[in-house]
């Protein structure tokens, strides 16, 4: 009886020393992989929302594919929602902080929305984890140098002539 207290404790100890070390290393499921891959080609061909469907299939199929959100954060930036893309980045960056890809996603779609300073931020964390030298690096001060995306603040409809009210 005396001995429960630390035998519970030790085991527990154990229990989630074992946890972490097997989440470490996950492989993501092939499925999952695959429909990833049928994303990111219909991203490059421009089809933005049959990329998304696939990411969003590869994470239905395994939902700690981390990868995934840096692939949704590109589709997002690719349809101009970087507020939207902010958050797959920053989700890939709860599981993965030291994630290059989602770093330099997130400083670019900040830049692209006009927060300068926060992507200066981003761009001096990629500099200290890969150097000044590594394609992350370059792309987000590549993006910083561009600056924020032009905003459209109208839209100008005007009306069909050929349309009748009944």
């Amino acid at each position: 009886m005396r001995y429960t207290p630390a035998a519970l404790a030790l085991s527990l100890v154990f229990a989630v020393t074992a946890s972490s070390g097997l989440a470490a290393g996950k492989v993501p499921d092939p499925r999952a992989e695959a429909l990833a891959a049928e994303g990111r080609a219909a991203l490059d061909a421009g089809d933005t929302q049959l990329a998304i469907d696939m990411f969003e299939a590869a994470l239905v199929v395994d939902p700690s594919f981390s990868a995934v959100y840096v692939d949704l954060g590109n589709a997002a930036r690719a349809d101009g929602l970087q507020g939207k893309a902010i958050r797959f980045y920053r989700e890939a960056l709860e599981r993965d902080p030291e994630n290059l890809a989602a770093i330099s996603g997130e400083g670019e779609a900040l830049a692209e929305k006009g927060a300068l300073d926060t992507a200066r931020q981003n761009l001096a964390q990629l500099q200290s984890l890969c150097g000044a030298d590594c394609m992350e690096t370059l792309d987000l001060a590549a993006a910083i140098d561009r600056g924020p995306l032009p905003r459209v603040m109208t839209a100008e409809i005007t009306p069909d002539a050929g349309v009748t009210a009944n």
